[in-house]
């Protein structure tokens, strides 16, 4: 069984700072993307980082600039690093994860969400 779990989040004032991080555990071979999506009321789960297994990453227009993406494979753990946030920032964030188990070959695993609110 495969875990994704969230930490980080919670409710900061516009232009402050936040970060999430999350760790994946269970029977895993390997790991390609790892990303981040997020979803705020009334509107579709949006893409907003991803992080390749060589490091290359992509961005949301919306984020660029002030979202960094990053992980750390021997811990199997992913980082979203939000700078500047905007209220226009809040939603629920997913991260998930591209990954090879033995057996059962690959598959995406989400993690539960954590909010981000930004508001003053």
């Amino acid at each position: 069984q495969v875990q994704l779990v969230e930490s980080g989040g919670g409710l900061v004032q516009p232009g402050g700072s936040l970060s999430l991080s999350c760790a994946a555990s269970g029977s895993i071979f390997s790991i390609n993307a790892m990303g981040w999506y997020r979803q705020a009321p009334g509107k579709q789960r949006e893409l907003v980082a991803r992080i390749t297994s060589d490091g290359s990453t992509n961005y949301a227009d919306s984020v660029k600039g002030r979202f960094t993406i990053s992980r750390d494979n021997a811990k199997k753990t992913e980082y979203l690093q939000m700078n500047s946030l905007k209220p226009d920032d809040t939603a629920v964030y997913y991260c998930y994860a591209h990954i090879l188990r033995s057996f059962t070959g690959w598959s995406d695993y989400w993690g539960q969400g954590t909010q981000v609110t930004v508001s003053s």
